[in-house]
C-alpha cells in the first residue's frame, strides 16, 4: 500500500519561494533506494546506452577524449523513466506528488522526459566539476517555472561533490555579460564573485531529496572520494506550461503525475 502523499508545511513552502530550493529529509524509502540503486549498478557496469560519458561536456576535470585514461567514464546514465520500472515508480510517485503540487500550486503536475531524466554517476578519479549555472539556459518552456527532483541514493558530502547553491537566485534578473559563451556565470566579474559567495553546500544523505528551482543557480565539485556517488534526478512543470514546439523541449512526450 502507498504512503500518503506528504502535506508541506506553511513555513517549508515559505522557504522554497524565497530561497529556490527545499530538501525533504528520508523522503525515498530505503526498499525503494536498494531497488534503484542495484538497477543503476547494473546498467553503469556495461555503460549501457544511453550514456553521457565525462569527455562529451567537456567541464573541469573531464578526459580530453575517449582514447585517453578515464575517457570511458559515464557521467550519467540518459533516458531513466524509460529504463526500468523502478524508476517510473518513484519518479510518478506519490512522495513526489505530493511535494510538487504544494510547491507549484497546482494538481496537473507532468514529468519532462526531455531534461534530467537521468542517473548521475559522479565517478571517483575521473568526474568533472560542474560551473554555476540555471538549468533554464537550454530549457524552452512558455514560462520559466520548473523543479527538478534530485534523489540521494547515497551520502552526498562536499567530499563526492555534493551540489551547491546560490538561495534567491531564481527570482533575480542577469545581463547576458555576466555569463560565459557555454553561460556559465563568469568568475572574473566581481557582481559573480559577489554572488558566489552567497553560496550553500547542500549535503544529503541517503534518502534525502533536494527540490530545486529551474532558475535557481548550482554548481557542483568533482568526486574526490573512493565511491561513485549515485543520484536520481527528474523535472516537472505545470500541465499549462507547455514545451515550445521544435525545441529539444518537446522532443519527448511528458508523463502526466495521476493523483
Amino acid at each position: 500500500m502507498n504512503a500518503p502523499a506528504p502535506v508541506l508545511t506553511d513555513i517549508e513552502q515559505a522557504a522554497f519561494e524565497r530561497d529556490g530550493y527545499l530538501v525533504c529529509q528520508g523522503l525515498a524509502p530505503e526498499d525503494q533506494i536498494e531497488n534503484m540503486l542495484a538497477v543503476a549498478t547494473d546498467h553503469l557496469a556495461v555503460n549501457l546506452a544511453p550514456v553521457e560519458y565525462e569527455v562529451d561536456v567537456q567541464y573541469p576535470g573531464s578526459p580530453v577524449s575517449m582514447d585517453e585514461p578515464g575517457g570511458q567514464t559515464c557521467r550519467r546514465l540518459l533516458h531513466a523513466y524509460a529504463r526500468d520500472e523502478a524508476f517510473r515508480r518513484w519518479a510518478a510517485g506519490p512522495e513526489i506528488r505530493g511535494v510538487l503540487t504544494a510547491l507549484f500550486r497546482a494538481d496537473d503536475v507532468v514529468l519532462s522526459q526531455c531534461h534530467h531524466n537521468c542517473v548521475m554517476t559522479k565517478q571517483p578519479g575521473f568526474s568533472s566539476a560542474t560551473l554555476w549555472h540555471q538549468d533554464n539556459r537550454y530549457w524552452s518552456f512558455d514560462q520559466q517555472n520548473l523543479i527538478s527532483v534530485w534523489l540521494a541514493m547515497g551520502d552526498e558530502t562536499r567530499q563526492n561533490g555534493c551540489l551547491r547553491v546560490i538561495p534567491g537566485t531564481h527570482r533575480m534578473q542577469f545581463e547576458p555579460g555576466r555569463f560565459d559563451a557555454a553561460l556559465f556565470l563568469r568568475p572574473d566579474l566581481p557582481e559573480n564573485k559577489t554572488l558566489m559567495a552567497q553560496a550553500r553546500v547542500v549535503e544529503l544523505h541517503r534518502g534525502d531529496v533536494l527540490f530545486f528551482h529551474s532558475r535557481l543557480f548550482h554548481a557542483a565539485g568533482r568526486n574526490l572520494s573512493e565511491e561513485t556517488k549515485f543520484s536520481l534526478v527528474f523535472t516537472y512543470h505545470e500541465a499549462a506550461n507547455n514545451p515550445i514546439e521544435g525545441t529539444r523541449s518537446a522532443r519527448f512526450p511528458g508523463i502526466p503525475l495521476e493523483a
